[in-house]
């Protein structure tokens, strides 16, 4: 069992493979944190950080002792409106007016298994332990359950709360956070990851200062522009040393994360919903789940946080038929058409990329209602007869007879005002009366809070797969959610509508894929503006940007390595010049960037030169060749000699080590360049590998350590796969 208490010092003592967290009940009742980082032997019951300071509050149970104060204890679950004036983990707005909650422990269970949330996303499997430990208001009659469970192997531990009203009158949640982290001193910078549409998680890194520094959405989704993951690391802490802490928050609404240096330099750090556009009311009886918080620990850098994130994620978050087996590699239509398309010029593209080896077709927006643009037809999901005379079954079995599979696109979430579906319920948007709604990409939020679209979004997706033998559903959401009013709901409950929207997704994307298990559900939200694990439960592939350009995505695929894996990030060889960027780059090129993905293509195979040909059949040659390393490989952001930027390099290194796939990506291309080293992480040091591009061998420890120099090339935008596969000294 990874989690024990000692009831002589009434400490809880979690432990994972190399991680150790410790908190214990303190003076009256107060749950206080004591140590969270690499593996100890023995508590830490003894350590007691306890002064008599001036102008701080004490609990009235202290009478005149002064040195308890909340205002700066270690918490793990610190309460707003009790006298600690740092922002809090909950707070609620009572039947007569206040704004206070004060829990103390009650009791706790400990047992092997992983505890659910009802109706959200949560890591699971076997090799699980829990911890609930039950806090309570005596005065309010409210109880909390704080949620930890703790998985050895990848050195997790999950964080969630329960919070339910006992009491004969309602409270209101104002403020609900999933997790709170409590680090003894302010030297740690905080890493968060930012962007916008076509350019999603760029890494940011700063020092953490006194006061409050918040990253958060309020997009109703997780959003493009700030990821609900985080780091706290050491200053000093790189790739391959020093101390982490990862955060990914598995929801995919309205987030929020701090940072906050106190007066005496301790950081507390919180995850959770975000609590401007929050209000939950709690009647008598109920009780309110907070989502999951995935926390890993690592005292080897940023890459071994990665690996455990990487494992984790891949092994007890994703689900279903896909979640371990190969993938058919793509291709997409949207670029090589947009919406301008009928049967005949959807087979010929079909025809030409099966005969290159793609396995997968898979037909975009534009095939339903009468969608010529993006102004009419969403909420209406049957074929448009003008493309498709005979409907969308003879079209699939005539894919399938290439042989392809095939997939297509789908916005279940939206509508358009020129649709059927709006003419006939024009209420069942998000809208706030008397006001006109705002429109992104000319379309309104169906309103998800209510029964009766969710209901009707099922059966709608239910009655389109049941139509054909459609094997790939891509899901997208192309605007931010805003007029967040519901007519299901009384005014007093508006502030839940948000937070019950995702919770109707969930719903249905769960009925969903039980429902048709053999379906592979690729998540998309304009790209990669809903990028996190709350998704990656339902779908276990996101399509990461709309922008496909190699070179931005090569950083774009950067960032997002630090949290999900490489399974987990669709990709795509896409056409030249690119549409986002207007960027020409040769095809291997793009493929190498895209081999880090669930690789596909999204350009008009018909148009390629005879050269690309054949370079596109080689690619996927590759690609299944390479599938096991690169999708499940560990993965590694590489040293390299002239950090300048001008250069990247990353590799995955299979799970035996006896074979690495490494991409070589030159941005700039200098005269009179200087030589570029790279430093290969991840193989054995007593082992000897060939480098099938020239036939050259080194040992790993040379790899390693020594690095191996790449060649200079006279182009900008230049990428080489090279791969090492172990072999013997002499070569044989």
């Amino acid at each position: 069992m990874s989690i024990s208490y000692e009831d002589k010092s009434k400490t809880f003592i979690l432990e994972t493979k190399e991680s150790g967290y410790q908190m214990r009940i303190a003076e009256f009742g107060y749950i206080e944190h004591l140590y969270y980082g690499k593996k100890i032997t023995g508590t830490l019951s003894h350590e007691r950080r306890r002064l008599k300071r001036s102008f701080v509050c004490n609990p009235n149970e202290a009478e005149r002792d002064r040195v308890f104060t909340l205002d700066t204890l270690q918490q793990e679950y610190p309460m707003e409106g009790v006298s600690d004036f740092r922002a809090g983990a909950i707070r609620s707005r009572n039947a007569d007016g206040s704004c206070a909650i004060d829990l103390r422990y009650k009791s706790h269970t400990i047992y092997h298994g992983k505890y659910e949330l009802q109706g959200l996303p949560a890591a699971y499997g076997e090799n699980f332990d829990t911890l609930e430990l039950l806090l309570e208001d005596a005065v309010l009659n409210v109880e909390v359950t704080l949620l930890y469970g703790v998985n050895e192997e990848t050195n997790t531990i999950t964080r969630a709360a329960k919070i339910k009203n006992n009491g004969a009158k309602a409270i209101v949640l104002e403020k609900v956070m999933s997790l709170c982290l409590e680090l003894e001193s302010a030297d740690y910078d905080l890493l968060s990851f930012y962007g916008h549409w076509t350019g999603e998680r760029k890494v940011e890194r700063k020092p953490v200062r006194h006061g409050r520094c918040v990253m958060e959405s309020r997009r109703g989704v997780s959003g493009h522009h700030y990821n609900p993951t985080a780091i706290l690391a050491g200053q000093n802490t790189d790739e391959t040393k020093g101390t982490c802490f990862g955060f990914a928050f598995v929801y995919s609404g309205n987030f929020s994360f701090s940072a906050e240096v106190d007066s005496i330099g301790q950081t507390r750090f919180l995850m959770g919903m975000e609590e401007g556009n929050f209000r939950f009311v709690l009647e008598k009886g109920e009780t309110f789940t907070a989502p999951e918080v995935l926390m890993i620990y690592s005292s080897e850098g940023l890459g071994k946080l990665s690996h455990d994130f990487h494992k984790l994620i891949r092994n007890c978050i994703c689900r279903g038929n896909y979640k371990n087996s190969r993938r058919p590699v793509l291709i997409n239509n949207w670029e090589a058409t947009k919406m301008d398309f009928d049967e005949e010029k959807l087979y010929a593209i079909a025809e030409r990329a099966a005969g290159m080896g793609v396995e997968l077709f898979v037909m975009d927006d534009g095939w339903f209602g009468r969608r010529d643009d993006d102004y009419s037809s969403l909420g209406d999901w049957k074929a448009d007869k003008r493309k498709f005379p005979n409907g969308l079954k003879p079209f699939v079995e005539k894919i399938n007879r290439l042989p392809m599979q095939f997939g297509i696109w789908v916005e279940p979430e939206m509508v358009n005002e020129d649709s059927d579906l709006y003419r006939k319920h024009p209420k069942w948007c998000l809208h706030i009366p008397e006001r006109k709604p705002a429109r992104g990409r000319y379309q309104l939020v169906l309103d998800l809070s209510r029964k009766e679209v969710r209901d009707y979004i099922y059966a709608s997706m239910k009655a389109l797969l049941e139509s054909a033998n459609i094997t790939y559903v891509k899901w997208d959401m192309n605007r931010a959610v805003t007029d967040v009013w519901s007519g299901a709901f009384p005014a007093e409950r508006m502030g839940e509508i948000a937070h019950r929207y995702v919770l109707g997704l969930y719903e249905i994307l769960e009925r969903l894929i039980q429902q048709f298990p053999q379906v592979l559900w690729e998540g998309c939200c304009s790209g990669g503006g809903r990028f996190d694990a709350g998704m990656l439960y339902y779908m276990p592939q996101i399509w990461c940007s709309d922008n496909t350009d190699a070179i931005a995505r090569a950083e774009i695929q950067y960032g997002t390595s630090f949290f999900y894996p490489v399974s987990t990030i669709g990709a795509h060889v896409s056409v030249c010049p690119n549409q986002q960027t207007g960027r020409t780059v040769d095809i291997d090129t793009r493929a190498a960037v895209a081999y880090y993905g669930t690789f596909g293509y999204e350009l008009d195979l018909r148009e390629i030169e005879e050269e690309e040909t054949d370079k596109v059949k080689k690619q996927i040659s590759f690609f299944k060749a390479y599938y096991d390393v690169l999708m499940y490989g560990d993965y590694y952001r590489l040293q390299l000699t002239n950090d300048n930027g001008e250069s990247q390099a990353w590799c995955t290194v299979g799970r035996n080590r006896s074979c690495a796939v490494l991409c070589y990506l030159q941005k700039f291309s200098r005269s009179n360049a200087a030589f570029q080293k790279v430093y290969i992480r991840g193989l054995k040091e007593d082992a000897y590998y060939r480098i099938q591009n020239n036939g050259k061998i080194f040992s790993g420890s040379a790899l390693q350590n020594a690095g191996i120099t790449m060649p200079v090339y006279y182009e900008d935008n230049k990428a080489v796969v090279w791969v090492l596969e172990e072999c013997e000294k002499n070569g044989d």
